[in-house]
Parts: C-alpha cells; sequence; structure tokens
C-alpha cells in the first residue's frame, strides 16, 4: 500500500469516527413524551338471575268507571315492595303496594288511594320477565272503603342487577264501597321503577 492510499484511509477512518461521535452526543436533553394510558371500561354483565327482595316508586294513571256518575280518572303515584323466586325459567312473588289516587268522582266524592296485596308468576327471558298477577285491592273514598279483587299483566326489565323498570296494567272490582250500594271498576297503569337487594 503506497503512502497516499495510507493517509486517504486514516482521514477517511477519523472523519467517520469523529462525525459518529458528534451524532452520537447531543449537548440538548433529550425529550421524553408522556404517555397517557387511556382508561377500558368495561360493561358489567347483567345476570337473568330475579330471586330476592325487591322495592320502589310507582308513577301512573287510574280510570275509575263507578255506579251513576261515580267516574273519573287522575294520575296516581305510590310505591311497593316484594320478594321473587326464580325457578330457572318460572318466576313467582308476592307483593305489597300503595297508591295515592285522590281522583274527583264526579262530585260525588273521592277515591284517595288503592292498596294491593300481589301474588304474581312470570317468565323468566334473562334481563326481562314478564308476568300475570292477581290479588286483593283496597280502595279508600270519601264515602267508606271496599276490598276487591284484581287482576293484570306486567313485564320488568333489569337495566343493571340491582336496578329495574317496568309496567303494569291492572283490572280491579270493587262492589258495595262503604256500604253506600255503589260499585266500581278501575283500571290502572303504573311505571315502576325499582332497587333489587
Amino acid at each position: 500500500m503506497n503512502k497516499f492510499t495510507k493517509i486517504t484511509a486514516i482521514s477517511a477512518l477519523s472523519g467517520i469516527a469523529f462525525g459518529t461521535a458528534a451524532f452520537a452526543g447531543n449537548l440538548a436533553e433529550p425529550v421524553v413524551e408522556a404517555t397517557v394510558a387511556e382508561p377500558v371500561y368495561q360493561a358489567l354483565p347483567v345476570t337473568g338471575e330475579w330471586t330476592g327482595f325487591y322495592g320502589g316508586l310507582n308513577l301512573g294513571y287510574s280510570d275509575i268507571d263507578g255506579t251513576g256518575n261515580l267516574d273519573g280518572n287522575d294520575n296516581t303515584y305510590g310505591a311497593h315492595i316484594g320478594y321473587d323466586y326464580d325457578f330457572g325459567k318460572y318466576v313467582l312473588g308476592a307483593e305489597l303496594e300503595y297508591d295515592k289516587t285522590d281522583i274527583d268522582l264526579d262530585g260525588g266524592g273521592t277515591a284517595d288511594n288503592i292498596a294491593r296485596l300481589k301474588l304474581r308468576g312470570g317468565y323468566d327471558l334473562g334481563k326481562t320477565l314478564i308476568y300475570a298477577t292477581a290479588g286483593a285491592a283496597r280502595m279508600d273514598t270519601s264515602f267508606g272503603h271496599d276490598t276487591g279483587g284484581f287482576v293484570g299483566i306486567g313485564a320488568a326489565y333489569k337495566v343493571t342487577d340491582s336496578f329495574t323498570v317496568g309496567g303494569e296494567l291492572l283490572e280491579h272490582r270493587f262492589k258495595d264501597i262503604g256500604g253506600s250500594g255503589a260499585d266500581a271498576d278501575a283500571t290502572t297503569f303504573n311505571l315502576r321503577g325499582s332497587y333489587r337487594f
């Protein structure tokens, strides 16, 4: 190797070495960008288990057709508490319910409230329960009270394992209210929200 080739090779290697060193170290501190982990939200599964106690509130409408001019309708509100037992595909339960009515019966008095003792049986569709219900109801009026029977249908939907919403349609029969000789049929529809324990 001649002298010129050696000097050229040494010069080239020196340039590479110094150039690499210059690029390897930088006088400015490196900027590290912080990464923020995005939160992962995962919905909890809602089970189709209906066994247990529950309680909640009602908001509805009642239409009363009575003897003579004892007719009236108005909004209602109330509360309920009950217990269901889930047998797998079928659910049986019992419930106490109270509705405040204050319905003017065309000047013949007022219907003040309706209290019910219910039995219900339904079909478990998972998050939805459809059911039939029947039992005894007591209607208090300004001219007396009477205990009669009722039948109806309803449905409940699990929003979460602890909270359900639903609706219920009931048909009542009352005879000789307070010994007055007045009879009445009452149709009620309630929207219901329940907390399950």
